[in-house]
This record gives structure tokens, sequence and C-alpha cells, in this order.
């Protein structure tokens, strides 16, 4: 990186805040992408540190007086390689826009930095706040307020809660040209012209920087019960999900979990799932304001699941036992890690997971490879991890980019979206362009170079 680039950017953030060696760059070049898909990084950059919206601002005036594009960090955690640098770039990280956690109960809302992360969202609610919640919970804790908004993560408990969209009120943004926009506050209803707010969430910072988010709390709940349920028979397990949603009971979570992925979370965790049989499991995770609602509920959702084919069921209804099976559910990535090609998450209507999960495994039969599903049978997001076991890695590179073409045909035949949580990043970004149609990747260029007209901001 030019000398003059990087003195220009410690005269904004102060020395200690600006990165250009190769080994303290090193960590910023990836993200939680598989090695096996993720493009490699150029490593011509340099990191900067701001400290709040105003510095942000000054970086990103100094980049675009300069024409050097600008890749926006924040906890590092996404699956779609949205973060890799592929040209000269300053990395923008986030990491120390964090001074802000504040809770308005009046309001049910919170505003906090872009930079404060999940986890500690979730623990300052626990220790400050004893009737509100967050409950939204996309996956990685280490993930940022900011990177959630920009991503519109969604999670397990989309089913009933939705996704970060549903909970963002208010933001402020920083544009590539360094002009700062407050958009939305804490009101509930707003209809005054276009609203940039909601196009910015889900843009993956492609067209502007968000330095601080204010987003919707929720009663907190009583407790939660989770239910494991197995089955012989995959297809009962996904077929149990409709009769659910439709008996009036709206659970928190509804996972469908085949074995093998149980079996790499314990693997992963040293845990045990609570039940030892079962091809197919369904992980229900239902929340209520009384003991007796959650026993009512856990009553009637057990009579479904019997009514079509479960074997039994599992109740815990201690917090302890609820985490273990969490964990091992969590953490299911982490055991198959090694042999992964990529994580899939297409999103198909929920009456045709079944189709899709019995069609991908022949997909993946009829290239010799073991694909394993799992998922948020509640909301249609299906995850699957397509295995290069047995395989060397010419050979899979060899079919793996037609067997990756077939599903993603399979899921839109089906009524499906390419992607429903990871997002595009750079890894998918190519398949876009088969999905969307021309006029709508017009429309998208346009808006495109609206908000940043020379390019410059996570151009991947």
């Amino acid at each position: 990186m030019d000398p003059k680039v990087i003195e220009g950017l410690k005269s904004i953030v102060g020395p200690d805040y600006v990165i250009s060696d190769p080994e303290g760059v090193k960590p910023y070049l990836l993200d939680e992408t598989s090695k096996n898909i993720c493009p490699e990084p150029f490593l011509d950059v340099v990191v900067v540190k701001p400290k709040n919206t105003e510095e942000v601002s000054k970086v990103m005036k100094f980049a675009y007086n300069n024409e050097i594009s600008v890749v926006p960090r924040g906890g590092g955690t996404g699956l779609a390689g949205g973060v890799v640098p592929i040209k000269p770039s300053i990395i923008l990280s986030l990491e120390r826009i964090k001074e802000k956690i504040e809770v308005d109960k009046d309001n049910l809302t919170m505003t906090c930095d872009a930079g404060v992360t999940l986890g500690e969202i979730l623990e300052h609610l626990e220790k400050n706040v004893e009737d509100l919640w967050f409950p939204l919970h996309p996956g990685d804790e280490g993930a940022t307020i900011g990177g959630l908004a920009a991503c519109n993560a969604g999670g397990a408990r989309a089913v009933k809660y939705g996704v970060m969209r549903n909970y963002v009120a208010g933001m402020t943004v920083v544009l590539p040209t360094g002009e700062v926009l407050r958009l939305g506050g804490k009101m509930v209803k707003n209809v005054t012209g276009y609203n940039l707010m909601h196009l910015l969430i889900g843009s993956e910072g492609t067209l502007g920087i968000i330095t601080e988010v204010t987003f919707r709390l929720r009663p907190k709940p009583w407790g939660t019960y989770t239910l494991v349920v197995p089955y012989e028979d995959p297809n009962k397990a996904i077929e149990t999900v409709p009769p659910i949603l439709r008996s009036g009971v709206i659970p928190l979570a509804i996972e469908y979990i085949e074995k093998e992925g149980i079996e790499a979370g314990e693997k992963a965790t040293g845990e045990k799932w609570p039940v030892k049989e079962g091809q197919a499991f369904l992980m229900i995770v239902l929340e209520g304001m009384s003991e007796e609602e959650l026993l009512s509920m856990s009553e009637k959702v057990a009579e479904i699941c019997q009514g079509h084919g479960a074997t039994d069921i599992f109740l815990a209804d201690t917090r302890r036992q609820q985490e273990r099976i969490l964990k091992v559910r969590s953490l299911i990535y982490e055991g198959l890690k090694d042999e992964t090609v990529e994580i899939l998450d297409v999103g198909v209507p929920i009456a045709s997971i079944a189709e899709f999960v019995n069609e991908s495994r022949k997909i993946g039969e009829k290239y010799g490879m073991k694909i394993v599903q799992y998922g948020h049978a509640g909301d249609g997001n299906v995850h699957q991890h397509p295995l290069k076991t047995g395989f060397k890695e010419e050979e899979w590179r060899a079919f793996y980019p037609d067997l990756k073409k077939e599903i993603f045909a399979l899921a839109r035949r089906l009524g499906g979206t390419l992607t429903a949580e990871h997002g595009i990043g750079l890894i998918t970004r190519e398949d876009l362009l088969s999905y969307l149609s021309e006029e709508e990747m017009r429309l998208m260029k346009g808006i495109k170079s609206l908000f940043d007209p020379e390019s410059l901001l996570n151009i991947g």
C-alpha cells in the first residue's frame, strides 16, 4: 500500500489504529467461509480502526478522494466471503466502535454502536434488564450488531420472530462519499418517502457503512422447553412441521437434523444427544409466559409429532439440559468443517422441504458425494454440507460446480432462493446472475451507482 495512504489514515485515527505489516493484517483477510471455496485475498491492503462515526466519515472521504476501495468488517463471522479483499483496499474494521449500549425500556428499544457483539448485547440485557430480551439468535455471538443489520441476519428463531429486518428501527450510516445519514428512529410507523433504511439492511456493506443501530426488544418469556423428537423416516420428520404451525403453537425454533449432523455435533462438543435411536430429529424449542402455558404447548406438539411417526419424545425443561442440546446443534459445522466443501443455505417453501431434501440427496448420490442436511425447518432454510470425504481434491473440484448448480436449480424450481441467511458475498455472486432477471440486475446496479458512484465500497 502506498505510504502516503498509510500516513493519511494515521492522521485520521492515530498511528496505533492503522495496521500495514503482513502479520498484523493477516487476521483481517478472511472470515469463516470454507477454505475450499473462499477466494484468495489480495494482500496489498491496510487495516484501519476508527473509533466513531466521525472517523469513519473521514476515512471514507479520504478513500473516495483517493479512489481506494474499502472493505467494511464486523466480527468476521460470515460464511460467504463478504469481507475478503480482492484488490488493493482499506479494510475498515468496526471493532472499536462499541462505546454505546443503551436500553430505552419505555420504547422497548436498544441502541448500540455497530461494533457491539451479539454476545455483549445478550449479556447486557441479562444483567441489567429483567423484563425485556432480544429474541433473535443468528448463531455466532461474536457477530456484531452492525453486521447483523448489514446482512439481515436470521437464525433458528425466525419461525416465530422473523429476521433482523423486523427489528431494526433506526440506524446511522456513512455513505461511500463520507456523508452521514441518520435513518429511522424509535417510532413504530414511518411512511415518509422511500425507506432507505430497509434498502441498506441486507446490502452486505455495498451501499454504506452502518455505525449505529437502534433495534426493538420484546417482553421476556418466563422460560423455554426443548423437545427432541426422533424419527426413523426423515420424510415423516419434515412432514410434521406444517401441522405444528397450523395448530396455533408457533415454536421459537423448529430444527430438522439428520443423524450424521448429530454425530458431528457430538464430536465437536463432547456432549451426548439425549436420544439414541432415530435417523432424523426435530428439535423444537417452545417459549411461554408461565410453566402452565409451556406444558400445554408441549403436550399439543408432542401429540402432533406422535401422530406423524415420531418414535419418542424427549422433553428438556432445565436450562442445563437445553444448553447441552443447543450446543450439539450449534456446532455441527465444527464437527464437519474439515470435510465440508462449503455450507449451502438455500431457502424453499416449508411444504417443499421434504422434496428438496430428498432430491438433493439423489443429486449427491449421482456424483457419489455425501450431503449432510439440517436446518431451520420452521422457515424453509436448509443447510447442506457436501462432504469431500473419499475424493482427491482434483476429483471433487472437477464436478462440484455442476452439483451446486443442480441444487440451486432444484431450489429455484421449488420456488426457493439461493441463500436464505449467509448472503451473496464473493462465493455466490456468479450464481446470482443466473437467478435474477436482467431487469432486477439493472435496477440493483442503478441503486449501487447512486449510493457508490465510484464503486469503491465492498466491490466483491
